[in-house]
């Protein structure tokens, strides 16, 4: 975990207020208040998504909610295929996983 004042050295092009508009909207979510905020590896990688959508992709400040929540539905979505793909590889034979796959590759 990092305190502000490394994550500003770490990440540049990010303002103070910004970084409170950020929290207050809960795009991102460091531990502790905002005298001793700890930002962890996934803040950090949040805030350089946030700054490059807005600078590189030029994504507009009310249309940041939403796109952030997509990001994050597809994030989720990418855990649980990986979770299942894990289950699958652990209890379901090796034929069958085959059979499956070879169902599947027709509908992509």
């Amino acid at each position: 975990m990092i305190t502000v004042e490394t994550l500003f050295v770490e990440v540049g092009g990010l303002t103070r207020p910004e970084l409170e508009h950020w929290i207050a909207n809960a795009w991102v979510r460091p531990d502790g208040g905002p005298e001793n905020y700890l930002f962890r590896e996934i803040d950090v990688a949040r805030i350089r998504l946030i700054l490059d959508l807005r600078e590189h992709l030029e994504i507009a400040e009310p249309a940041m909610p939403t796109v952030l929540q997509l990001i994050d539905q597809l994030y989720d979505m990418r855990r649980r295929m990986r979770s299942l793909n894990t289950a699958l590889e652990e209890t379901v034979p090796a034929e069958y996983r085959a059979r499956l796959l070879e169902k599947l590759s027709g509908n992509f």
